[in-house]
């Protein structure tokens, strides 16, 4: 399905005023995201676990019916305040979407919106958000649209999803979400995300992620912005290369059950993806003094205590701790004696992978 395929077609046909609420996960990327092309579209395949507790919750307020116009009508909400510091970037999606889905033009509307787990801190939060976003939005023309098919439903929520943030398209369904096509993933687009579709060996299933609060402060440089500055990057066509190339290795290491290939693949993405903003123009740095030791930390104790675990990060200073239910014993005491000290404030969060 590509961009003509999500056209709305009810357009004798007005929603009914009300609420229509959604929620969606977090997720984090195994195989990066970071380089994008044309309206949204990703330069590298990518793929994601779906995590469980991270998740925004989103309603969407159909208040008025007006006249359409030029403009949109709507207030943005967050944690029940007004954020109107977060409508322009929602405008720009709902511009974005309008042809998909006209009817908002309709409305005058609301939309409140929270998370359970802090904004700005690297943990995705954009990408739950306009995935609970769009999972309203569809349930809005499903309401006037009820024949729609499941498999319609889920490419076209995640294809609104990406128009609002790239990575939002893995987080609107699935457990293992590849975004982006790819030659050996047979159903892989570049339009939405799919759910994984291979088997997965049991060593991959029962995962947690235990998310360390480095830093909770707004990120210094926005992820669309270093998405723009691969345009010119010296490495970019490299680094596409690689991510793709590590799909490729990640299908093997799942079928497999390989821990050591695992977190070696999915360590050196995380430190690729920092690599690639450390050797932009203007170079920046996310990473911060206690990420590195946090990094140093689990190094040690995974050489030391022979434990499967490793680490990812987003692009931001935070650090996710991935291992599987059977190194939890071990893990979680690691983590309150040795990591709790690097974290802002003593703060971590303890999440799992929707398997």
């Amino acid at each position: 399905m590509q961009n003509q395929d999500f056209i709305y077609k009810a357009t004798h046909i007005l929603p009914e005023l009300g609420k229509y609420f959604s929620e969606a996960p977090s997720n984090i990327a195994l195989v990066k995201y970071w380089g994008k092309y044309g309206e949204q579209l990703p330069k590298n395949t990518s793929i994601s676990y779906t995590l469980e507790e991270c998740k925004t919750k989103t309603e969407v307020v159909l208040k008025k019916k007006i006249k359409a116009g030029v403009q949109f009508h709507f207030e943005v909400f967050f944690e029940g305040k007004r954020k109107a510091s977060f409508e322009p970037k929602i405008e720009t999606f709902l511009k974005r979407i309008e042809t998909y889905v006209p009817f908002l033009k309709s409305f005058e509307f609301e939309i409140h919106t929270e998370n359970t787990f802090p904004h700005s801190s690297g943990i995705a939060s954009s990408a739950s958000g306009m995935a609970a976003l769009a999972k309203c939005i569809m349930k809005i023309e499903t309401s006037v649209s009820p024949e729609i098919s499941n498999v319609y439903l889920e490419h076209k929520t995640s294809f609104l999803a990406r128009l609002g943030s790239g990575s939002a398209c893995r987080s609107t369904g699935g457990k293992l979400v590849v975004w982006g096509q790819h030659p050996e993933i047979d159903g892989s687009s570049s339009f939405y995300g799919i759910d994984y579709p291979y088997d997965v060996h049991s060593n991959f299933r029962s995962f947690k992620d235990s998310i360390l609060l480095i830093d909770e402060g707004q990120k210094q440089v926005s992820s669309s912005l270093g998405h723009n500055l691969m345009h010119n990057h010296p490495f970019a066509e490299q680094r596409f290369k690689q991510a793709d190339d590590n799909i490729t290795k990640l299908k093997s290491i799942l079928t497999s059950g390989d821990y050591e290939a695992f977190f070696a693949l999915v360590e050196s993405e995380a430190l690729s993806l920092h690599a690639m903003m450390m050797t932009s123009s203007p170079y920046f740095i996310l990473m911060q003094p206690n990420t590195l030791q946090v990094i140093e930390k689990i190094w040690e104790f995974r050489k030391k205590e022979n434990v499967h675990l490793g680490f990812t990060l987003d692009a931001g200073a935070n650090v996710h701790l991935l291992y599987p239910e059977s190194s939890a014993a071990m893990v979680r005491p690691f983590i309150d004696s040795q990591l709790l000290p690097f974290c802002h404030t003593n703060k971590v969060i303890h999440d799992q992978i929707q398997f």
